[in-house]
């Protein structure tokens, strides 16, 4: 299935920017204050990045549709 969305979930847990997404999938998050996705982000090309990125966060704040 791809990914069609990538978001920050903070109902249960905060995120603690510690950069771990950003280092995985430089090409999809930013974490200027809290993890941001990136405008433009290409899911299926960073498909494998971005899923390392949810499944490492600390806190799981990322999360991800797929269609």
């Amino acid at each position: 299935m791809a990914i069609k969305k990538v978001y920050l979930d903070e109902s249960e847990d905060e995120c603690i920017s510690c950069d771990l997404c950003a280092d995985t999938a430089s090409e999809v998050f930013a974490v200027p204050d809290k993890m941001v996705v990136k405008p433009h982000a290409d899911f299926v090309k960073n498909d494998a990045e971005i899923r390392e990125a949810v499944d490492s966060c600390p806190t799981q704040v990322i999360k991800i549709e797929e269609d």
